[in-house]
């Protein structure tokens, strides 16, 4: 049916910069919004971006400045641009979108199984 997988995570110092990537793959009929998660262990799963299928972009405060979130409609695809990054970024990141299935005229949440990202020296 539909899949979310993400990608790009990896170790890097503070400072630096990574960028992940969510593909979505399936049946797809129609994307509408796409979000980014992280969560930390032992913490709560938090809410960091948000994408519309138009380009409306929400982050979270404490990434704004730092992240941006985009996507390619072509390739079912969103991408989060992580830059500065900070030891607090340390998470799995999680993409979550809302998905019409091809032949569907449902729309449904998925959630992709989540990169790690570590922010350390």
């Amino acid at each position: 049916q539909v899949q979310l997988v993400e990608s790009g995570g990896g170790l890097v110092q503070p400072g630096g910069s990574l960028r992940l990537s969510c593909a979505a793959s399936g049946r797809i009929g129609s994307i509408y919004a796409m979000r980014w998660y992280r969560q930390a262990p032992g913490k709560q799963r938090e809410w960091v971006a948000a994408i519309s299928s138009g380009g409306n972009i929400m982050y979270v405060d404490s990434v704004k400045g730092r992240f941006t979130t985009s996507r390619d409609n072509a390739k079912n695809t969103v991408y989060l641009q992580m830059n500065s990054l900070k030891s607090e970024d340390t998470a799995v990141y999680y993409c979550n979108a809302d998905v019409r299935p091809a032949g569907s005229s449902v729309m449904n949440d998925y959630w992709g199984q989540g990169t790690q990202v570590t922010v350390s020296s």
